[in-house]
């Protein structure tokens, strides 16, 4: 990606906020950390919406309505107190907070570079649209850390995240369960807090119906950019790629779910209860587009998510350790980790047959 770092994202973003160690935890790559993606943009600027014109019409006419254009305001009932919270809870809210900006940045910047790069206008105007959004988002986020001292430099991280290449058709996969998983997270959270006021420490949480709706709306694009061509979820190399995508994101979550108890202990969540949730409801909605959905109820489904979390606590252990004795208790943590992964894989999918119109409205 050869694009000026300010042709990215909207002006408004500030690029003056100096290199923080949040900014630091944003540029980091691991498995576990947003990453920011490149692809084969003349591919994507060759996709034809004609199967889908009349679903892909409404969408793009909700989304030019903006209904959120005034939402991301701090109002009267943004009572923020940084000094008052607890240290340890603390940590792990500016981790949660540090990684949801940097997700939802990476889309700003995927997105923004496919409008500059694209002459498709049906494309080149659902990205524009979807990187105002996401960039939104960001700044949002990056305001509540800044409240804190510890704003993410969003110019810098353009600049010094590294890009991982993905074929569009994965771009489609893992943005698509992207933005579903997101948009289950935060109004399960949301919902949560509705009936349990007392338990939402930071007003941020009062936000996130509108937001998870623009997230619904993003994952229902991609939808319909899938089924746009049949092949990407009914070929058999494909539907493997599905499952492997739906694996590794729902493994994931698990696993950085569970590094923050105090996160989830402030909100009175049970992190498995939570978690299990997210899947049922990803999973319920996700069958708009694919012809299967992961066995969450299966019997080794959970004990499997538990030994990969403990992969990668030893993972991390040794990385801490270092030296000659912390590479070897590192491989074989990893080696832990691609065998549970294996297993988790290899748990046989629930088949459904694909609906004639994918377009769903958020109900949760």
């Amino acid at each position: 990606m050869n694009a000026n770092p300010k042709d990215l994202f909207p002006e408004d973003i500030d690029l003056s906020t100096p290199v923080t160690d949040t900014t630091a935890m944003a540029t980091e790559t691991t498995l576990l950390n947003p990453r920011f993606y490149t692809t084969d943009f003349d591919e994507m600027d060759k996709i034809d919406v004609t199967p889908v014109r009349a679903d892909w019409d409404k969408l793009i006419g909700q989304m030019k309505s903006d209904p959120n254009k005034g939402h991301f305001k701090k109002n009267a009932e943004w009572d923020a107190d940084w000094d008052g919270m607890d240290p340890k809870l603390k940590r792990e809210f500016i981790d949660f907070l540090v990684s949801s900006c940097t997700a939802e940045f990476s889309g700003c910047v995927l997105y923004k570079e496919m409008k500059r790069r694209g002459a498709n206008p049906d494309i080149c105007e659902l990205f524009g649209l979807m990187a105002r959004d996401e960039a939104r988002h960001a700044g949002f986020i990056n305001d509540a850390l800044r409240e804190a001292g510890v704003a993410v430099n969003l110019g810098f991280l353009t600049k010094a995240k590294k890009y991982t290449y993905f074929r569009p058709k994965f771009i489609y996969y893992a943005t698509y369960l992207s933005e579903k998983i997101g948009y289950a997270r935060y109004i399960t959270i949301f919902r949560h807090l509705e009936r349990h006021p007392e338990q939402r420490f930071h007003p941020i949480f009062k936000w996130f119906r509108e937001w998870c709706n623009d997230e619904f709306s993003h994952g229902e694009a991609f939808a319909l950019i899938m089924k746009t061509d049949p092949k990407l979820t009914t070929s058999f190399v494909n539907k493997l790629y599905i499952k492997f995508f739906l694996t590794a994101v729902y493994m994931t979550m698990w696993v950085r779910d569970h590094a923050r108890p105090e996160f989830h202990k402030a909100l009175n969540v049970d992190i498995d209860w939570y978690d299990q949730e997210v899947f049922r409801i990803t999973s319920e909605i996700s069958l708009q587009i694919f012809p299967m959905e992961l066995d969450i109820q299966h019997k080794r489904w959970r004990p499997n998510l538990d030994r990969m979390n403990r992969a990668f606590i030893a993972m991390d252990a040794a990385k801490r350790r270092g030296g000659i004795g912390g590479k070897l208790a590192g491989w074989v943590a990893a080696a832990s980790a691609a065998r549970t992964f294996v297993a988790l894989y290899s748990i046989p999918a629930i088949k459904h047959d694909l609906p004639a119109s994918v377009r769903l409205e958020p109900t949760y």
